[in-house]
């Protein structure tokens, strides 16, 4: 067992549930919290068109996670608004664009993408050493239609130093086949606070202190120090585009040092992941674009048959350290392992 997870496995006898997972339907979220501090929560608000985990803390109670378009904060970027949280979805599902689906999209371009709608909480559960959520959704076209059922098994754990979330996904195609062309814009993604991006030197966009937008003719990187490393060594813009079984971020957030680890596993279509990881704090594992990051050398078309059912398992890591690929890799066994 990696270092990351020893806190937790001394602590199996401890009295009381550590992870707190509790619903609150009425108002669209499933709180998580862990040694009575909040790590996360699952929502599903009407004016989003997936549901998330937003925000993201580290064990410290430090946000990773980007604010706009919920909750803009000063300084903050204000591209991508359907960049939010912790999401799964994909740019092109039977020619429906879900990844790009927000509420800046024009009505007429409303039937060329989908959403993915929030069914129900099958299983919520609390405990010592892990938290369970498990929900159901509805991927629907454009068209108003439902072609996938979405089942996913969320798995929260944290200790002094640490916290992660496994996300245990399963497609299910209803009626028809589903088909998803390969896509630059996919799959799992996490939009991350301002000082994990890449010091830039372009012109951009932020917030102001009252969530107006200000266009600047260069950044101020003051604060901003992200870097990516992947598994397969590389590092910072060049990880872009590239496999890997796993990719991490790094960087100070304030006082904090933070690593966010993203794992991709062996079993899942596409393995090892394509890094569609962005300066500008998209960090996403997208394993069904191969001819996109490939320059058409290599290309999937992955599909499902009607009633067929495929599952992707992820582990994101947050550690409130700067992690060595070493032990990264060895957390990454972990989790290998957890689902053989």
């Amino acid at each position: 067992m990696s270092a990351f997870f020893c806190s937790v496995a001394a602590q199996q006898n401890a009295p009381g549930d550590r992870i707190r997972v509790l619903p609150n339907e009425p108002a669209g979220r499933v709180d998580v919290s862990i040694d009575g501090k909040p790590f996360t929560a699952y929502i599903w608000p009407a004016n989003l068109a997936k549901p998330v985990l937003y925000p993201l803390r580290t064990a410290k109670g430090t946000l990773i996670t980007r604010g706009y378009p919920l909750e803009p904060r000063p300084g903050e970027r204000v591209d991508h608004p359907h960049h939010v949280g912790l999401w799964f979805n994909y740019g092109n599902v039977n020619g429906f664009d879900f990844w790009n689906n927000s509420e800046a999209i024009k009505p007429e371009n409303a039937p060329k993408m989908g959403v993915i709608r929030h069914r129900s909480i099958v299983s919520a559960k609390s405990g010592a050493d892990w938290g369970v959520l498990e929900v159901e959704a509805d991927w629907v076209s454009g068209k108003q239609q439902a072609i996938l059922k979405e089942h996913t098994r969320f798995v929260f754990r944290g200790g002094p130093n640490f916290r992660s979330v496994d996300r245990i996904a399963t497609l299910h195609a209803l009626g028809e086949k589903v088909v998803f062309p390969d896509d630059k814009e996919g799959m799992l993604g996490l939009r991350v606070t301002s000082a994990l991006e890449t010091p830039s030197d372009k012109p951009e966009v932020f917030t102001d202190s009252s969530g107006r937008a200000t266009s600047v003719a260069k950044m101020d990187n003051t604060g901003v120090n992200g870097v990516y490393l992947s598994s397969e060594g590389k590092k910072g813009d060049a990880v872009w585009g590239t496999r890997g079984r796993w990719c991490a971020l790094s960087g100070r957030v304030a006082d904090e040092p933070v690593t966010i680890v993203i794992f991709d596993h062996p079993a899942n279509p596409g393995f090892p992941a394509y890094w569609h990881a962005r300066g500008y704090g998209l960090f996403a594992a997208n394993p069904l674009g191969q001819k996109i990051f490939s320059d058409g050398k290599e290309e999937l078309n992955f599909s499902l048959a009607a009633n067929e059912s495929v599952t992707f398992r992820y582990r994101i890591l947050i550690l409130s350290e700067i992690a060595s690929p070493g032990s990264i890799e060895a957390a990454y066994q972990d989790f290998v392992t957890a689902y053989r």
